[in-house]
């Protein structure tokens, strides 16, 4: 088990969070936008959490307290405000992968008895089919493009709205709900080993936890930048990107695609990012070729030897050239969902960029383990986050066995 290496703000559920840290990162900026070439849109963590607020009384409003309510849609600021209306006062938030097929989506909503859902422009067509079917509850379409309610469809925009003028009327029903953080309230689809998708039930304590476990070792402040890219629907693109950069006061902004993962690292100062082997895999083999290109490469992996036993600040001052390469900025890159291959990790810390590996599961909220600047080894997932117990069981003649964890970031159930 990792010992504590920073203060944290000690939080209950998700509305004690953004509650907590509304006033300490009020003018910092929460989400950068781009609207075009070379000119952004800026949400600071105050906007942020008026615009929660709005949108949550506003749903109520709509009479949608304490009932199922789905978030469909690519990784975007919208999505994130949706998701924090439901589960912080309304009800149960149910994140939906965007690549599901139709028949798939509609069985989902059926399943979980979805009565409301935001989605973007792309779903609309088969939303708006779904709805008129007897076999589910699905009653509100909430269009995260729209700008106004038109046709039987909400405009997100219209609501946050709306909910802004029922406040200034003395509605305070989603500000002063209560929250009860070790009940269900957030519904997540995972891959069985069935055909049939688990539903893995998690509370606000478990989400709360895993962050104010992270936040306990890995370093991370109100001065970086979270690149998004993972599904965001995905407990680990949902806990370490998106809750956790609000929660430490930090920037989020959001990827234009993996072929621009590089771009955007420069363009955006990034600082953290929390991805898939594949995308570092990708970044190193661009890198490589960059010095090949340049016909320094034999140059560098000499250097690389001779640093090998360098502190991380002196490879990063000696590799300037390369770290530039992705901006200059990086403090951080966290790897998980799959294993990174240990030459990949070795390689980019001998260049002086920080990589560590995790293991997490949904089923967990997400993080188990995860490396640190303190104890770091190359191939390993580390030692469990401060909260977590675990230990292997039934091993086999290879030492291979069964992880078994324990901790209040453990899902309620999995249905």
């Amino acid at each position: 088990m990792s010992e504590k290496l920073y203060e944290i703000i000690k939080i209950t559920d998700l509305k004690d969070m953004l509650n907590k840290t509304k006033e300490i990162y009020a003018n910092n900026i929460a989400y950068k936008i781009k609207e075009s070439e070379g000119k952004y849109k800026t949400f600071t963590h105050k906007e942020v959490r008026e615009m929660i607020d709005n949108l949550g009384t506003a749903l109520i409003d709509l009479g949608l307290k304490n009932k199922r309510i789905a978030v469909i849609g690519e990784n975007r600021y919208e999505w994130e405000i949706a998701y924090l209306s439901i589960v912080c006062g309304t009800g149960i938030v149910v994140p939906l992968d965007k690549s599901l097929p139709e028949n798939e989506l509609e069985s989902v909503i059926e399943r979980s008895e979805i009565e409301a859902i935001f989605y973007s422009s792309k779903y609309e067509e088969i939303l708006t089919k779904i709805k008129y079917s007897s076999k589910n509850k699905l009653k509100h379409l909430i269009s995260m493009d729209r700008m106004q309610n038109i046709d039987g469809i909400y405009s997100q925009k219209e609501l946050i709205t709306k909910g802004k003028s029922l406040i200034e009327r003395g509605n305070k029903e989603f500000i002063d709900a209560k929250i009860d953080s070790r009940k269900m309230s957030i519904m997540l689809f995972t891959s069985g080993t069935t055909s049939k998708s688990k539903v893995v039930a998690l509370s606000h304590k478990n989400i709360c936890t895993n962050l104010m476990d992270i936040g306990s070792i890995l370093d991370v402040t109100q001065e970086d930048t979270f690149l998004s890219i993972l599904p965001i629907h995905h407990v680990f693109e949902c806990t370490v990107g998106f809750l956790f950069s609000l929660y430490k006061g930090a920037t989020t902004v959001f990827c234009d695609g993996i072929r621009h993962v590089v771009e955007n690292l420069k363009e955006y100062n990034v600082t953290i990012m929390a991805c898939v082997p594949g995308i570092y895999e990708r970044i190193f083999g661009m890198i490589r070729k960059q010095l090949e290109k340049q016909g320094k490469l034999e140059e560098i992996l000499k250097k690389e030897e001779e640093l090998r036993n360098s502190e991380m600040a002196e490879k990063k001052q000696a590799f300037k050239e390369i770290h530039d390469m992705l901006g200059g900025k990086i403090k951080l890159f966290i790897s998980g969902a799959a294993a990174l291959d240990k030459n990949i990790e070795e390689r980019y810390r001998l260049l002086g960029i920080n990589i560590v590996q995790g293991y997490g599961l949904t089923e967990t909220s997400p993080v188990v383990a995860v490396g640190t600047n303190k104890e770091h080894k190359i191939g390993s997932i580390g030692k469990t986050v401060p909260s977590v117990e675990a230990k292997l069981v039934d091993i086999n003649e290879e030492g291979i066995g069964e992880l078994i964890v324990k901790g209040d970031s453990v899902a309620l159930r999995i249905l």
